[in-house]
Parts: structure tokens; sequence; C-alpha cells
């Protein structure tokens, strides 16, 4: 068992049976009461947010978590098939451990992924993702006054908004976090 000075910010711990990673963790010293952790805490499975006050030396459940980077292959249902690059080990992972950022996913791309025994718990896309228009409608001439933007619905069937002058069949920089549009790709 570990005790509360051994967690840190991106700790995963076992909090109540559930399995949770620490997002803050702050130490906290009030005059006259004794000393204290305060901890802000994401559900690994809802991911609902939940605060507790740890006592200092307080013991803790730390669960030893393993990130592998791996290679998304295809989607299967509501899991997208990911192989391992040394080992060539095929996983299934959660479609929903990705968010809304697995329209984003092409084959071929490099997801990272972390694992507590063999159970994906965690997920993340590229950041980044380069991905070419399959449709958008052509711009209005003389419409430059604002900044106008327009639905662009992109190889992997997701749909964003880009700026009136990118076609279609151009490949266009966007960023999974926040589903929008960064740059044209030369």
């Amino acid at each position: 068992m570990a005790t509360t000075a051994d967690v840190k910010v991106g700790s995963v711990l076992k909090f109540n049976g559930e399995i949770v990673t620490v997002v803050e963790f702050q130490h906290r010293t009030p005059g006259n009461l004794r000393a204290f952790y305060q901890a802000k805490m994401r559900n690994v499975k809802s991911g609902k947010l939940v605060e507790y006050r740890f006592r200092s030396g307080e013991e803790v459940e730390l669960l030893r978590v393993e990130y592998h980077e791996l290679q998304y292959l295809y989607k299967d249902g509501n899991n997208l098939v990911c192989m391992d690059g040394e080992s060539f080990e095929q996983h299934l992972i959660p479609e929903v451990l990705f968010g809304d950022s697995a329209v984003f996913l092409k084959e071929g791309d490099i997801v990272k992924v972390s694992f507590e025994s063999d159970q994906p718990l965690t997920a993340e896309a590229p950041v980044f993702v380069e991905l070419e228009i399959t449709y958008t409608e052509p711009a209005v001439k003389g419409d430059t006054v604002n900044a106008v933007t327009k639905p662009a619905t992109l190889e992997t069937g997701a749909i964003i908004k880009v700026p009136s002058f990118v076609a279609q069949g151009e490949k266009i920089k966007v960023d999974t976090r926040t589903a929008s549009y960064v740059e044209r790709v030369k």
C-alpha cells in the first residue's frame, strides 16, 4: 500500500471501488488544523469529477498502469482494433474511451492507451491529424468581410466547420481535442 505522499497528478488510484485518475492534488496546512491533501479525481468509466480530502499519511491503493502506443487498424462494432507495433498483438479498445475524438481516427494513426493488467483504462487520439475534405460547398464570391465558415465532410465521415476559402479535395490539419480546423496542409 502507498500513502498520500506517493500520489501525484496523473496517478491512478482505486478509490471507493472505482478506478480514478488524479487531476489535482494539493497539500494544505491550515493554521490551527492538521495538514491534509485536497484531491480532485476523475472517474475513468463515468468521467465524473470527485473531490476528496485525504489525511496526511493516509494509505491509498495505487494502481500500476502501463502506457502503450498502438496503431489503429479498424473499427469492429463499438470497439477499435489497435495493434502493438513491437509484439504485433491486437487489442480491442472500447470506442467510448476515445470520446469525441474517435471520429477523426483513420487507419494507421498512432494512439496512446493505458492498461491496468490487460484492461484498457484510458485512450487518447493524436492531438493533430491530417485529413482530406471529401465534400464541401464552393465558396461564395465577395463574402470575405467576416470570418465565414462552412461545414466540410472529412474522409473519416466527421463534419467540422472550415473557412470559406478551403475547397473540396484539400488536406487540412484538425485539432482532435476541440474538433476544429487548424490549417491547410501543403
